[in-house]
């Protein structure tokens, strides 16, 4: 067992060969974003070598990384932890997502493909049969990938590259709201199948900065 209520399971696979610097840096991403790792947590470079099966020295890298770009922070004389963030930072983040969201659905409108659509609608039906079945791992994939749809569908790819950037930063937030989305994306695909772009960005804003709003506050946040 790595962590209390960790089960071996979810923990990652490295496959060789390839960097393993990279792979273990993926491995623990993937733990953090997805919440098994959960904010706050001690992460202890012995423990996670021995899981992964690698050496120490990966892990250690892995971890400095993760600590540049805002994952772990590292604390003197404590070690690694999973970053915590802030009411502020949540705010921040959700904030850049309501602009950039809101404007991948006006340019999804605008001139919407067949194609695009019928994708649109297989992701929401996957997304609600989730639900209904309780597979909350199959619901926030699926909810990441109907964003990504709407994104590649605006046609920007600046737009698409700094939306996946942000997109992959709210993931961890996305398991206790995701269940409530399908309806409002089944009003985004009308929208957009109408091509009335106003109507995609007024639902998009309203969409997005509910998801802020439903994430619970943190305590002193």
């Amino acid at each position: 067992m790595l962590f209390k209520g960790l089960p071996y399971e979810s923990i990652p696979k490295l496959e060789r060969p390839g960097s393993v610097r990279q792979q273990v840096y993926e491995a623990l991403l993937e733990l953090i974003t997805s919440r098994t790792l959960h904010p706050g947590q001690h992460l202890v470079e012995s423990e996670l070598a021995g899981h992964l099966g690698v050496s120490r020295q990966p892990v250690r890298e892995a971890l400095q990384r993760l600590n540049t770009e805002g994952w772990v922070d590292l604390r003197p004389a404590q070690g690694a932890f999973v970053h915590e963030p802030t009411g502020d930072e949540t705010d921040q983040l959700f904030g850049v997502r309501v602009l950039l969201e809101t404007e991948a659905a006006r340019l999804a409108a605008v001139s919407p493909s067949g194609e695009g659509l019928e994708r649109l609608d297989q992701l929401c039906a996957t997304g609600e049969a989730a639900v209904a079945a309780d597979d909350v791992d199959t619901v926030v994939t699926a909810n990441a990938t109907f964003h990504a749809c709407v994104m590649e569908l605006a046609g920007n790819p600046v737009l698409a590259e700094l939306a996946a950037h942000v997109e992959h930063r709210v993931r961890r937030y996305y398991t206790p709201i995701v269940r409530q989305a399908w309806v409002e994306h089944r009003e985004l695909i009308a929208a957009i199948a109408a091509r009335d772009d106003a109507r995609a960005q007024q639902v998009m804003r309203a969409h997005t900065v509910d998801a802020r709003t439903r994430f619970p506050p943190r305590p002193g946040n």
